[in-house]
């Protein structure tokens, strides 16, 4: 118990022992996606993650059972913090709107930040391990939940069905999961820098002619 009498500064530093644990928690998932990144999921070990957080074996084994339930754990605390960002941008969407640029350029910095070499060390212990996929799915499921909340924001601002303008979405992430491979042995920024504005160009007319289309567009046209 801290005296009445200590400094204020004192007092802050007393946690509670469920803020200990989630500060324990934090530092090794933050952990086991650095490794996950820099190493690769065969690469590493729950030692090494023990380790690069500072913390001792024990306190991992405390929190996590196995290599496993930290790698699921760790993938869904990524995924769960990339998806809240996805989320703030289809408010941002709703309150002040973004152009169809905004959107792709945000997709290309969040899938070119680390996130698409983490999914590629997961989805093949995913194709061949059935306990792995099942608990990583729901994960994933959330994820791209989070997607569609950017693009049907996007589709209400323009007064459009949502189905029309998945399939831009999709087509962009495929775009960038191909182009976001080729920089493992392609070191040229301006290379990708030229497809990415490509790319905006093509979302940006094909998303106007599905507007164009739309029975609203159709219906002023009239008028």
């Amino acid at each position: 118990m801290v005296p009445k009498g200590a400094p204020m500064a004192v007092r802050r530093q007393r946690r509670t022992q469920q803020e200990r644990s989630a500060d324990t928690s934090e530092r090794l998932l933050n952990a086991t996606i650095d490794l996950l990144h820099d190493r690769g999921l065969y690469r590493m070990s729950t030692s090494e993650i023990a380790e690069i957080a500072g913390l001792s074996r024990g306190a991992l084994t405390h929190h996590f059972s196995s290599k496993e339930e930290i790698i699921v754990e760790a993938v869904g605390y990524m995924l769960r913090k990339v998806t809240a960002g996805l989320h703030e941008m289809a408010e941002g969407i709703r309150f002040s709107g973004s152009s169809t640029d905004e959107i792709v350029e945000y997709l290309w910095r969040m899938m070119n930040d680390r996130l698409f070499y983490v999914t590629m060390e997961y989805l093949p212990e995913a194709r061949h391990n059935p306990e792995f996929r099942e608990k990583i799915v729901p994960v994933v499921k959330e994820f791209h939940e989070g997607l569609n909340a950017v693009w049907a924001e996007l589709a209400a601002q323009a007064g459009v069905s949502v189905d029309q303008v998945l399939v831009l979405m999709n087509a962009t992430m495929c775009m960038f999961r191909g182009m976001i491979s080729q920089t493992t042995v392609k070191d040229d920024p301006a290379y990708f820098q030229e497809l990415l504005q490509f790319w905006k160009g093509q979302v940006r007319r094909e998303f106007n002619a599905v507007v164009a289309s739309s029975p609203a567009m159709r219906r002023a046209a009239r008028n």
